[in-house]
């Protein structure tokens, strides 16, 4: 039984059948949706809250997956495919509700960032965008992500260089192996930087649901 399915889901923003664009958002570990609007949904502009709709699931205990997102598969499962389902699950019922994954923006923070990462990796095709703040694709070192194309979606991407929970060398091959598959990456490293989202970068998060890059 997926642990995730039955979690509850957070709406923010404007109502999904009369919004512009529609945007999953997905907390990081010991987090929760409430989390993300208060760090970075409720810092968007007005006029980007008036327009988009936020879907906001949340993970099974506040957490997605139980381990490091680097270390074997096997100490993150069931829990990650459980966590890929769940995700799949939302945008499939906003699929139902005429909402297309090229109408849709994914946009994770940490744990979430990783989350979405694998997400697009393994469910390749155009994205209405994409924001991965301070994430990586999941995996072991040695670990390759062969498959399909993106086909152009802009993914924008914010780490630290100091970031004690994702190493910048991951982020870099996240950024690498995406914009490899056809993805319009937007990459940016903050020095110095602690484990946040940036103003910086919810003003990029805001372009990309404003613009669509």
């Amino acid at each position: 039984m997926n642990i995730h399915a039955g979690q509850r889901v957070e709406y923010f923003g404007a109502p999904i059948d009369s919004a512009s664009r529609v945007a999953v958002v997905v907390h990081g570990r010991s987090q929760s949706p409430e989390w993300m609007h208060e760090f970075l949904i409720d810092r968007l502009d007005h006029r980007v809250l008036e327009r988009v709709a936020f879907v906001a699931p949340a993970a099974a205990d506040n957490t997605w997956y139980p381990g490091g997102f680097m270390q074997d598969f096997e100490a993150n499962e069931p829990h990650l495919t459980f966590a890929l389902e769940r995700v799949d699950q939302v945008v499939d019922e906003l699929a139902s509700a005429d909402r297309d994954r090229s109408d849709l923006v994914l946009i994770g923070f940490s744990q979430g960032a990783c989350l979405l990462a694998e997400y697009v990796a393994r469910n390749p095709g155009r994205y209405g965008g994409v924001a991965l703040l301070t994430g990586g694709l999941i995996g072991p070192p040695g670990t390759t992500w062969d498959g399909g194309s993106l086909d152009g979606t802009p993914i924008v991407m914010g780490t630290s260089d100091v970031d004690e929970w994702v190493p910048i060398a991951r982020a870099e091959t996240t950024r690498d192996v995406l914009a490899g598959r056809g993805a319009n990456v937007s990459w940016t490293v903050y020095e110095g930087m602690d484990h946040i989202i940036n103003d910086d970068e919810v003003r990029r998060v805001a372009e990309l649901l404003e613009t669509g890059h």
